[in-house]
This record gives C-alpha cells, structure tokens and sequence, in this order.
C-alpha cells in the first residue's frame, strides 16, 4: 500500500534576465518579501494563493516558453481589489474583458 503524499502548494520556477529588477516587481504584486535571496536566484513562498515562486537569472535573447502566470479568484470584487493593490505600487494593469 502505497503512502498518500500531500502537496503543500505548486512551485513555479521561472528564468528572468534581471532577478533584482524581478524581485522589485513581484515583491509589488505579491505584497510579500522574498524567503530567500542570493545571487542570481530569489524564492517567495507565497501563503494566499499556496505558491512556492523561484526566479532564477538566465541569460537569454528570446522569448521564454512561459506565456503567463495568473492568480485564480472568488469574485470580481476580488479582482478590483487586486488591481487596486497593484495600481497603489505603481503596477501596470490591462484589462481584457
């Protein structure tokens, strides 16, 4: 009989050009700081939604596979309030309605 493993939440890892410039923006939208910093690599271990994020710093020229990320909702009240949040740190929003 096999053990039942529970995940504790999703982990995303993505390459970034610049982790400092990175961590400045996701600092912003998370509204958290970063569990861990060092060079060239940054983790947030987000609470709400469950995430574990790494940026790891990777020279590239094009574009990286990663189309988007995006945070799943209640309501469209919630979706105000976040777009709120992010326009009050200076974070370009688009609406696609």
């Amino acid at each position: 009989m096999r053990k039942e493993v529970k995940a504790l939440k999703p982990h995303v890892s993505i390459n970034v050009r610049n982790v400092t410039e990175s961590i400045e923006f996701y600092r912003k939208m998370l509204g958290i700081e970063p569990a861990k910093v060092r060079t060239g690599y940054a983790k947030f271990d987000v609470q709400n939604p469950p995430l574990n994020l790494a940026l790891n710093e990777i020279p590239y020229n094009e574009r990286g596979a990663l189309s988007h990320l995006g945070i799943q909702v209640a309501s469209t009240d919630d979706v105000l309030a976040v777009r709120m949040r992010w326009a009050d740190e200076g974070l370009i929003t688009r609406d696609e309605m």
